[in-house]
């Protein structure tokens, strides 16, 4: 039902010469605007505003379509408003999606660009320690459509996000406490537990213990007979390295070097 789907959207890092009236004349070429309210008084920061389309697929194609593009000479941010927490919907029959591994440095805005194209989401967040303030390093995003959040899922597992591949599934529960290091290290996953658990779509492999003098092209050598690698990526400072396969192509592997 349209009248329960979000049809306002919010336009960001606007130029100080961007008005109204030429936002309107832009996104009315993809549908039609009910309003358009421009915030300025914020002398700090760049103005932005707020788009009310009359039918939630216009503000849809409208947020796919202007998204980065650039208006004076700005590449703009354009995504759903927020809702005042006052006004909030409830998202308790939605289908929400669980977003884990992620780089501290992702925003809840970030995740909702990462997945807008998947379908209308209704809610998105990265949770944050009450009382550090920072990421925990997983967040959870929300889909009006069951089928929009299964696609996300399979195509988003594996992917990189803010440099490091994320992981994907349903939210059916509270994701656990991350465990220190020491705790990690007492307890060592069955490789089968491990493929187990990796999505369908993860064709990124880690490899820990790394001590001095790998190359890029000793670990081609070492490891081109399980798939065609598209990737090397070397973390020497931590002591590992990630290699992206192509999909489909990888084959299970359990080395000892």
């Amino acid at each position: 039902m349209d009248d329960d789907l979000p049809k306002t959207l919010y336009v960001g890092n606007l130029s100080r010469d961007v008005t109204e009236i030429l936002i309107l004349q832009l996104f009315t070429q993809i549908g039609p605007c009910k309003s358009c309210k421009m915030i300025t008084e914020h002398t700090t920061t760049d103005p932005y505003c707020f788009v009310e389309f009359f039918e939630h697929r216009d503000a849809a194609a409208t947020l796919a379509a202007m998204n980065g593009r650039k208006i004076l000479g700005k590449e703009v941010k354009v995504n759903w408003a927020t809702t005042p927490s006052s006004q909030k919907k409830d998202t308790s029959n939605h289908y929400h999606v669980f977003v884990g591994d992620l780089n501290p440095d992702i925003t809840t805005e970030d995740i909702k660009a990462a997945f807008a194209p998947f379908g209308s989401i209704s809610d998105a967040r990265v949770v944050k320690d009450m009382t550090t303030g920072k990421s925990k390093g997983y967040g959870f995003v929300s889909f009006y459509n069951k089928l929009d959040a299964e696609t996300a899922i399979q195509h988003m597992g594996g992917q990189w996000l803010g440099g490091r591949p994320i992981r994907t599934n349903w939210a059916t529960r509270k994701p656990p406490a991350p465990k220190s290091v020491q705790e990690s290290s007492s307890k060592q996953l069955r490789f089968e537990d491990v493929v187990n658990q990796s999505s369908p779509q993860n064709c990124t492999v880690y490899c820990g213990g790394i001590q001095s003098g790998l190359t890029d092209q000793l670990m081609r050598q070492t490891f081109s007979d399980f798939g065609q690698i598209m990737e090397i990526r070397v973390f020497p400072d931590k002591g590992y390295l990630l290699l992206g396969f192509q999909l489909m192509t990888v084959q299970p592997m359990r080395l000892s070097l």
